[in-house]
């Protein structure tokens, strides 16, 4: 099984730069969206269906804003469409697909730009990590895809130093991610295999920052203990090109 995360910064916009047809080709089994930024009457879910996909999508209240969705070859057993708290309901960012033997998760984790937001997003942080804490009780078998706004080791970010006071790469964030991994035994999927460093899944507009490879990894495919041993294998899809992200995948032997 084959699944993507991708943070494709507004579908409508991936969808003018042939996303479809790069979907038909790379064919993942589930394909996890983040910051879809469109409502679901905006989205043209018949182009999915052509291409043989179930999709399901979580939109923001706020217009043109964040969103997640998930897409699967086989139909799921059960969506589930947020976590039960409202204000990040609101904002479209966490929604689940139930398959026979497992489930799995699109997140999109708040970003940061200012203090009050940091604290929005810490909060977001710790109550995912008991919601997924609480959910590994009844469904233990996990894939946790999406857009974390963190990166978590000094590989993982091209500048350590110089973005160390900067959200994404603070210490208070980097220990949750530690903590979020242990406390609900977690594998970062893409790491498991690949410990080589400038592997980045996220890339600023300004000064020529992609073709220069100065990233951010905030990307991941999170499996849970249960899966782990059916890995194999986990890889950063750079040279794909709809966004200023780009897609995440891991395979898996289920």
């Amino acid at each position: 099984m084959r699944i993507i995360s991708y943070n494709v910064n507004g579908i409508r916009a991936a969808f003018t730069k042939d996303f479809l047809g790069w979907l038909n080709v790379a064919s993942p089994d589930v394909i996890c969206i983040q910051e879809s930024k469109a409502g679901n009457d905006q989205i043209d879910i018949e182009s999915f269906e052509k291409l043989g996909y179930h999709s399901y999508w979580h939109s923001a209240v706020r217009k043109g804003y964040s969103g997640v969705g998930i897409a699967s070859k086989v139909k799921p057993n059960h969506v589930e469409f947020g976590c039960g708290i409202e204000s990040y309901d609101n904002e479209g960012r966490i929604m689940r697909a139930d398959f026979d033997g497992f489930s799995v998760i699109s997140v999109y984790v708040p970003s940061a730009s200012n203090i009050e937001r940091l604290d929005f997003k810490m909060q977001f942080c710790f109550d995912f990590l008991a919601y997924i804490k609480e959910l590994r009780k009844t469904i233990p078998n996990l894939i946790i895809s999406g857009d974390f706004n963190i990166c978590h080791q000094a590989i993982d970010i091209h500048n350590p130093i110089g973005l160390a006071n900067t959200s994404g790469f603070l210490p208070m964030e980097r220990e949750w991610m530690t903590s979020f991994m242990r406390e609900n035994q977690l594998t970062d999927s893409f790491r498991y295999f690949n410990d080589q460093p400038d592997q980045y899944s996220w890339w600023s507009y300004r000064a020529g920052s992609r073709a220069r490879n100065k990233g951010w990894r905030l990307d991941y495919n999170f499996v849970s203990e249960p899966l782990k041993d059916k890995m194999t294998r986990a890889v950063i899809l750079a040279e794909v090109k709809h966004s200023d992200h780009c897609p995440v995948m891991v395979e898996l032997g289920i």
